[in-house]
C-alpha cells in the first residue's frame, strides 16, 4: 500500500513539474484588414494630457501617412498637434460607466422611488495614447473621447498597422527593445 501511495504521489509531482514549465509566448499579429495606404479620421474630443494643450476640444483625429504621425485638428479645421508614429508606445481603448446627469438630478427629487433614476447609466469610451517622443525627450498620455465603439477599435487597429505596433487583445503596443549589456 505504501508503494502505491508513493508511486501516485511521484506521478502527481512529476506531472506538476512538467506543466509548470514556461511556454513560449504566441506572436500576436494585427489582422490585415486595413490597407496601409488608407488614411482614417474620426470625430473625437480631446480630453487632455499633452503639455501646452489644456483645454478640452472637439475635433478630428486623423492618421497622416505622408509625415507618419497621428494628428488632431480642432473645430476650426486647423492642426492642433501631432504625435509621430515612432513615438507611440501603447494605444488602447478604455471605457467608463457613470450615472447620467439627468439620472443624478431626478434621483435627488424627494419622491418615493426617485432613487431608481440613479440607475440611468452612461458609457463613455476613450482612446488612450501613451507616447515617448525621443526628439523632445517627453513621455505622456493623451486621451480622446470617442462616441462609437466600432470606430474606436477600427482606429486603434489602423494606428497599429501604420505604426507597426504589436497587438495584445484590444490594445496595440511597441515591444521593448532588448539592450545588450556590456
Amino acid at each position: 500500500m505504501k508503494k502505491i501511495v508513493l508511486l501516485l504521489s511521484l506521478a502527481v509531482c512529476f506531472s506538476a513539474i512538467v506543466f509548470a514549465q514556461p511556454r513560449p509566448a504566441e506572436k500576436a499579429q494585427l489582422p490585415a484588414v486595413m490597407s496601409t495606404a488608407e488614411s482614417m479620421s474620426i470625430t473625437a474630443k480631446y480630453q487632455g494630457g499633452l503639455f501646452g494643450f489644456s483645454e478640452k476640444e472637439t475635433g478630428t483625429l486623423k492618421t497622416d501617412d505622408e509625415n507618419e504621425r497621428l494628428v488632431f485638428f480642432g473645430k476650426d479645421k486647423r492642426e492642433k498637434f501631432g504625435i509621430p508614429y515612432k513615438a507611440l508606445m501603447i494605444v488602447s481603448p478604455e471605457a467608463a460607466v457613470s450615472t447620467a446627469t439627468t439620472g443624478k438630478v431626478l434621483s435627488n427629487i424627494p419622491l418615493p422611488g426617485a432613487g431608481l433614476f440613479s440607475l440611468m447609466k452612461e458609457k463613455k469610451r476613450y482612446l488612450v495614447v501613451r507616447f515617448d517622443d525621443p526628439d523632445v525627450d517627453v513621455k505622456g498620455v493623451v486621451n480622446f473621447k470617442v462616441d462609437d465603439k466600432a470606430l474606436l477599435h477600427k482606429m486603434i487597429q489602423t494606428i497599429g498597422v501604420k505604426a507597426k505596433l504589436t497587438q495584445r487583445g484590444d490594445t496595440v503596443y511597441r515591444p521593448r527593445v532588448a539592450k545588450d549589456e556590456i
